[in-house]
């Protein structure tokens, strides 16, 4: 008798084909391809200006495309935060933007919202499915707040939590919405060396859980030490993709960090231009999310093209 072996099947979770943004003349995204597999952790890196939020924006639904098309396992997803976190992708910005004056406990149940099926007359009249729902999102909340070592401070207000802790609570919420890709925006922005290391093994045990993972960064150190592939982004443009090995060997990507001039490379005065571009066109009004939703889809006040 013959034993047969079988192969994992790889699955394609996020496929970004022709992704372009332009701000009136200014292209800040220019005809980006990328694919994210499951069991994946890819990294985009690139220097400021380089286009890397506003790829992210484009891909949550923050920002319309002005071309392209962006599918989660497959499927189309309309340019809408809310529909894309119920999709499946969940995503964390650069600068911490938690509910300071909530417990910790809360700040997770806030990203539960787009998996609470109850509606408002339940939750008006407590009815018992209102309570169901409930119990079973604070159990949910709890087992998160235990994954990322939080458990022992969840009636803690997020403000008081160290900066490290903090970072990792908005992990904890975006893992909420029980996501099947994760989106992370500079998650060691502003650690040390000991916080870093941290959120890289905290990184890797998501990605265990089979959650793939799409991380912005610019400590380059972390990047090719945590990602499978990595791609670089130089204008809004794709410069190179490939394996963190073959990426730091490119002289290309070196050139683009180092300020080294090479062919086709952005001028300074290019850079700048898309960065204000960005940072006073805000997002167009038909993909501004009402208030009090879940804010790692409803935050547009970007810093900037990065």
């Amino acid at each position: 008798m013959t034993t047969e072996t079988t192969t994992p099947t790889t699955t394609t979770v996020l496929d970004a084909s022709g992704v372009t943004m332009r701000f009136g003349g200014l292209t800040a995204v220019r005809n980006v391809d990328l694919t994210v597999n499951s069991g994946e952790i890819v990294g985009l890196i690139g220097p400021n200006g380089a286009g890397k939020t506003t790829f992210f924006n484009c891909l949550t639904g923050l920002y319309i495309p002005t071309e392209g098309k962006v599918s989660y396992k497959g499927t189309v997803l309309p340019p809408k935060p809310h529909l894309v976190t119920k999709a499946g992708i969940a995503r964390t910005f650069q600068n911490i933007r938690l509910f300071s004056n909530m417990t910790v406990l809360e700040n997770v149940l806030v990203g539960r919202h787009t998996r609470t099926k109850e509606g408002l007359w339940s939750a008006l009249l407590r009815l018992p499915g209102y309570h169901k729902a409930e119990d079973s999102s604070r159990e949910r909340a709890m087992e998160l707040l235990e994954f990322i070592g939080l458990q022992d401070k969840a009636d803690h207000l997020a403000r008081n939590l160290p900066y490290g802790d903090q970072r990792k609570l908005e992990i904890a919420r975006a893992l909420a919405s029980d996501p099947g890709l994760l989106l992370l925006d500079e998650p060691t922005a502003g650690m040390n060396p000991q916080e870093t290391r941290v959120t890289e093994e905290l990184i890797f045990a998501i990605r265990d859980q089979g959650i793939a993972v799409l991380v912005i960064e610019h400590d380059m150190r972390f990047i090719f030490n945590l990602c499978d592939r990595v791609a670089c982004l130089v204008q809004g443009e794709k410069l190179v993709e490939g394996t963190p090995g073959d990426v730091q060997a490119d002289e290309r990507v070196v050139a683009a960090y180092l300020g080294t001039p090479f062919e086709g490379a952005p001028g300074a005065e290019e850079v700048a231009e898309v960065e204000a571009a960005e940072a006073h066109a805000g997002t167009p009004s038909t993909t501004t999310p009402a208030k009090d939703t879940t804010p790692d889809t409803t935050s547009t006040d970007e810093e900037g093209t990065r």
